[in-house]
């Protein structure tokens, strides 16, 4: 059982502390730039920053869905969605950029053993990067 990650990143027309606020804006801007991937998206705590706690369903395939319950922590540039469901993090990482802020999204988890695990590896990070893309390309257009 190694670990899996997915990683994605994205430069925005917004200084690094209005992009990170954004992020982690989970009543207003969240529900807005989120795929259609995430399904039952809804504030459980909180709803911005640090302490949230927030629910969703991540439709990553046809067939494969999960459950998510995120505890959110922040720290400098750095804020943390960890899933009290599962082994998964999503880190969201913010730096200065010219004019504007690179956010990077990664996610990982503990993969399954054996064979399983092997396509896991291979397959699952593909498909979650074209979510994390998709996500990040509606933060760029909000923050436009």
């Amino acid at each position: 059982m190694g670990q899996v990650s997915a990683s994605s990143s994205i430069v925005v027309a917004a200084d690094p502390q209005r992009a990170l606020e954004a992020i982690g804006d989970y009543e207003t801007i969240r529900p807005r730039i989120l795929s259609a991937h995430y399904r039952d998206y809804k504030v459980v705590e909180g709803g911005k920053g640090a302490g949230t706690v927030v629910e969703w369903t991540l439709q990553a395939t046809e067939k494969r869905s999960r459950n998510v319950r995120a505890e959110v922590t922040v720290s400098d540039s750095i804020l943390t969605e960890r899933d009290a469901n599962s082994s998964m993090v999503n880190t969201w990482t913010v730096t200065p950029d010219g004019a504007g802020a690179q956010v990077t999204l990664r996610t990982t988890w503990q993969g399954a053993g054996g064979v399983a695990g092997i396509f896991e590896g291979i397959f699952a990070p593909l498909g979650l990067k074209k979510i994390q893309a998709e996500v990040l390309g509606n933060l760029q257009r909000e923050l436009a």
